[in-house]
Formats: structure tokens, C-alpha cells, sequence
């Protein structure tokens, strides 16, 4: 585990999701506060709990078709167990303090 709480392999997986835009606030998914949960388990699978800003969104299969991909692409994962869930439902306090700086919410 490094000072941040994440393994390695999570670390990597974190970058990888910095590297996804929604395509209606460009901001990447991570940053935004799409990503509940993650984690990697003892056989290198990623379980992934993310949401989407809207139930509504247009291009939700596809957003999360992409993150199922390029997790799966980080060397050493052996699979992702992807999860979508509205609850708790996202608002803009999921945003990073960064982007929340950003997009002058403090």
C-alpha cells in the first residue's frame, strides 16, 4: 500500500481512469467523482463501483464499455468487475477540490 491508501496496481488503475473524459463537463471521470469504489483483489481483479451524473446519460454504455477496457488493459489485472449504482446519487461535492477549483466551486 503506498501513503495514499491504494495498491500499486490501483494507482495504475487511477491513472488510466484520469484518461476518460465525460463528454458533457470536460473533466475526467476520476476527478469528477464518478468512482465509488475501487479496489484489486488477490487474483489481480478490479472491482470497480462507479456512477454516471445522470441515469439519463446518452452515452452511458459506452462510458462504461471504456472503463471496462482500459482498466482491463493495466499490466498485471487479470479482469474488471465493473458495477454501476446511483446511490448514493452524484452531485458536484463528488468533485475533486482541484476541479472544484477549476470550475470556481470554492
Amino acid at each position: 500500500m503506498t501513503s495514499s491508501g491504494h495498491s500499486e496496481k490501483e494507482l495504475k488503475i487511477i491513472e488510466t481512469l484520469k484518461t476518460i473524459y465525460d463528454p458533457e463537463i470536460p473533466v475526467n471521470i476520476y476527478d469528477l467523482g464518478l468512482i465509488y469504489e475501487l479496489r484489486v483483489d488477490e487474483d489481480k481483479k478490479a472491482h470497480i463501483t462507479m456512477t454516471l451524473t445522470s441515469p439519463n446519460c446518452p452515452i452511458a454504455d459506452k462510458l462504461l464499455d471504456e472503463v471496462r477496457y482500459k482498466a482491463g488493459l493495466v499490466q498485471g489485472i487479470s479482469g474488471v468487475d465493473l458495477k454501476l449504482t446511483f446511490i448514493p446519487p452524484w452531485d458536484p461535492s463528488n468533485l475533486s477540490d482541484e476541479v472544484k477549483l477549476e470550475l470556481g466551486f470554492l
